[in-house]
């Protein structure tokens, strides 16, 4: 059985009071920025569109840590620009890591520098993630099953399928011989036209992805016989678990170095 609430006592051991900066100060930028006041931590710089300027700034030079929520076409300057001025990321940007999480490594492993990434910095996530691991595990064994995804966020989100849902789909692989690979499934626009199909081999898994209102994020994974269907869903009712996750996150990261992730923060 896994003790969430021994782990997470651990986890508030990381924590001292820090310095923090900020990149990207829309809706997550600012959640956070509430919760590590909320914290004890300082806010010592805040860098949006109109301040790029500042990453060379003795104020962001001064920060422990800094937390990055931004885009997937600005994500990657952004860490190389905190490397170049000597401060840790924590990054949840999605839809990037794909091109540039090789380099990342390498900067972390060969230059010492520090990265922690996750495509969700939810506890509920990191629990649901080892969940979904485990249930591959044991559906590995009846193949009489298939096994599909769908992802709904916000209609802001400019990725799809999610971040989330695509280290959800990689979990599944790990542990289900009859998978090889996931395949984007359909996409349900805002106005709810549909495109793309979850035809696919039988070897590959379908991810699906719907954009619709405000929201934060829902993940289910359905395997399904001629029998029954088995769903797991984990459904966000707001930011503040994404926004403590990447606080907890942050103070982990003040004290470690490397490529981090929430593997890290809650070894499940």
């Amino acid at each position: 059985m896994i003790n969430t609430e021994k782990h997470y006592l651990c986890v508030e051991n990381y924590q001292r009071i820090m310095k923090i900066a900020l990149i990207g100060y829309g809706k997550m930028g600012k959640e956070i920025e509430k919760i590590a006041l909320s914290r004890g931590h300082e806010i010592v710089s805040i860098i949006d569109i109109n301040n790029r300027q500042d990453f060379s700034s003795e104020a962001f030079r001064s920060a422990d840590v800094a937390i990055e929520f931004t885009a997937p076409s600005v994500a990657y300057g952004n860490c190389l620009e905190a490397f170049k001025n000597g401060v840790k990321v924590v990054s949840g940007s999605t839809g990037w890591m794909g091109e540039h999480g090789d380099e990342m490594r390498r900067l972390c492993q060969e230059e010492g520098k520090t990265l922690f990434w996750s495509s969700n910095f939810s506890l509920g996530v990191a629990i649901f993630s080892a969940v979904n691991k485990y249930l591959a595990k044991i559906m590995n064994n009846f193949p009489n099953y298939d096994v599909s995804m769908v992802e709904t966020h916000h209609i802001h989100k400019l990725d799809a399928p999610s971040g989330t849902a695509i280290t959800l789909a990689e979990g599944i692989l790990e542990n289900l011989d009859r998978k090889q690979k996931w395949v984007s499934g359909t996409l349900t626009a805002p106005d709810g036209t549909v495109s793309g199909t979850t035809d696919c081999a039988p070897d590959e898994l379908p991810v699906s992805a719907v954009r619709r209102g405000e929201v934060p994020g829902i993940h289910t994974i359905k395997y399904e016989s001629d029998a029954d269907s088995i769903i797991i869903t984990h459904d966000a009712k707001n930011r503040s678990g994404f926004a403590l996750g990447a606080v907890l996150a942050a103070e982990y990261t003040a004290g470690h170095t490397g490529f981090l992730g929430m593997n890290d923060l809650f070894p499940f």
